[in-house]
Formats: C-alpha cells, structure tokens, sequence
C-alpha cells in the first residue's frame, strides 16, 4: 500500500507582518507548525526563507527539502515550550568542549589544534570573562564553575529560533564556544567548522579519505551551516 503524502493545493505563497512577528500564508490562510499553532517568524528575512520553501513546493510537500520550514517548527512547537531546558541542555557543553582536549601526539597534531583553538578560547576570556581550562588526553577536566556561568549566561538569553540554531552548531562542532563564535561573527561559519574538524582533516591526511565518512562529514556540514544561517535570520532579541 502507498504511503499518504500531502499535495501542493495553494496558489499563491506571501508573507505578511503580524503583531508578534512574521506569518507565512497560503492562498491567504496561514501556516501552522504539526501542532497548529500559526508560523510566525521573528524576522521578515527567514519569513522570506520559508515562503520560497512553500513556493518552490511542486506537487508533493517533502519536509526534506523544507529545511527553515523544519527548524521553525521545531523552534515553536519544541524549544519554545522548555526552553529552559534546551538551553541548559545545551551549555552543558561548556563543561566538556572539544577545544579543551588536546592530543598528547604527535606534536604536530598538537601544535595544529593550539593554533586553531587557543585563539577561539582567548575570545571566550576576551568576550565572556570565561576562563576554561585545556588538558592532554581524553580524561574529563572539571571546569571552574565560575567560567562556565556567563557561557550559560549568553545561551539562557537567546529566543527560541536562536536556540535552535545554537543546539546545531554546538552539537555538531562538539563546542560551546564555537557554537557562540558562529552566533557572535567571530569568523565566517565555514571557517568555524573547519577548525571542529582539526582532528578528521589530520585523520584523512595521515590514512587517506573514507567515503563514508567523507559523505557523513558533507551531511554535518551543511547541517551547520543552515544553523548558521538560521541564527542570523533569527534577529538579536
């Protein structure tokens, strides 16, 4: 038996300004997320990303290809209604950022990560006042609770659409603080990712590319950068 799939049946896809924000309407009837509430977005700009969603919509709706519809949805009906939760959720990170664990070898792998990660950590201290310590090896460093307060400070005054990006970007890189470099523009997204990948990128160079792998790291990739995106037409509030 074939599966049901919902069917294009609107004309016309426009955007309008509501009170709380930015609506998303189809033949005039507005877009609501899986859990009927109205899509409304914090900005005209990711309104805009998702009406050219609906509109680029042929006969079948396929969520796949609706991304910025996806992380709407998701901001609304999930983060928003325990956003407490994803946000602590998500500073929990700060306690076990990748760029506190450094290779104890070869030194060459070590002096790629400290040149990578040591600027990145500096403007943590510089922008945040937090100050988190770096080790050799895997073992798990307790961090100064005292560092880790304006980290989970920053991440508590983010909206709902902000920490939907922010979960991305730091699940995904495996940092706190590069998750908040991407939001603050410390350096460009795709620079920001290839510093989260020092340690595959030596990988590759010493053993040579694994399909596999090469294709799992393209998926995370994009997945980060639509993050990125997402935070910036996200505003600042």
């Amino acid at each position: 038996m074939s599966e049901w799939k919902a069917k294009r049946f609107w004309k016309s896809v426009e955007t309008r300004a509501e009170a709380d924000g930015y609506g998303v309407f189809l033949d005039g009837r507005p877009v609501r997320t899986p859990a009927k509430v109205p899509l409304i977005l914090p900005t005209e700009g990711f309104a805009e990303a998702v009406r050219a969603e609906w509109e680029a919509v042929d006969e079948v709706i396929d969520p796949g290809q609706m991304p910025f519809t996806r992380t709407a949805n998701a901001a609304i009906d999930k983060v928003a209604v325990q956003k407490d939760e994803v946000a602590d959720m998500i500073a929990e990170y700060g306690g076990t950022d990748l760029l506190c664990y450094r290779a104890e070898a070869p030194e060459a792998l070590r002096a790629r990560q400290d040149a990578g990660w040591d600027p990145l950590l500096d403007w943590a201290r510089q922008t945040y006042g937090a100050r988190l310590a770096v080790t050799s090896g895997v073992m798990h460093l307790a961090q100064a609770p005292e560092a880790l307060v304006p980290l989970r400070a920053a991440v508590h005054a983010c909206n709902p659409f902000q920490l939907a990006a922010l979960h991305d970007l730091v699940s995904l890189s495996g940092s706190l603080v590069i998750g908040l470099a991407v939001a603050n523009g410390q350096s460009s997204p795709e620079a920001l990712w290839a510093l989260s990948r020092i340690d595959e990128t030596w990988q590759e160079e010493q053993w040579g590319e694994d399909e596999e792998a090469q294709n799992q790291a393209a998926l995370k990739r994009a997945a980060f950068l639509h993050a990125a995106e997402v935070w910036r037409l996200s505003g600042m509030h």
